[in-house]
């Protein structure tokens, strides 16, 4: 396993509408690997394989909740419903934060490191992390949803209450 560099923002790899992914081998898997090691060395709770610089429909997110890491191969939102707003932030743009409205629920389908299909229903803070990372494989950015932009030290106020 290795960590990759985070691609940051203006590189237009992160503006890019991802290829699907067509072949699930050795090479996905040791992607996906180093994604999640990747992932864990920048403290994010997701990513998506633009944000290391490639143009693949693969994400994964893990929240440290009882559901583990849950890594998404060319996933489609199947259904949303309800509205929350809250902080966001992205590894792609360090120290910008801002509230964005997304659904509070969310089902996908998706693809597994082996191809097998399956679908996941998600809530709350799961919900919007999975959801970050589809708009980064579609080339949506948070900032393009952002409504208020917070500093850094408001945003560590809103952590501590």
């Amino acid at each position: 396993m290795s960590v990759k560099q985070i691609v940051m923002y203006p590189n237009t790899i992160l503006e890019e509408k991802c290829t699907p992914v067509t072949v699930f081998d050795k090479k996905l898997v040791r992607l996906l690997n180093d994604m999640y090691d990747t992932m864990i060395e920048f403290d994010g709770v997701g990513l998506a394989a633009p944000q290391i610089g490639l143009n693949k429909r693969i994400a994964i997110v893990d929240i440290e909740d009882e559901h583990g890491t849950i890594e998404m191969i060319n996933p489609e939102v199947i259904e949303t419903s309800g509205e929350q707003t809250d902080p966001e932030g992205c590894l792609s743009f360090p120290g910008i934060y801002g509230d964005v409205t997304r659904p509070s629920f969310v089902k996908i389908k998706a693809f597994n490191r082996k191809g097998k299909p399956y679908e996941f229903a998600a809530e709350g803070f799961l919900a919007r992390a999975i959801l970050h990372e589809i708009d980064h494989l579609d080339g949506i950015l948070f900032t393009t949803k952002v409504s208020r932009y917070i500093e850094a030290e408001e945003l560590e106020r809103l952590d501590e209450e």
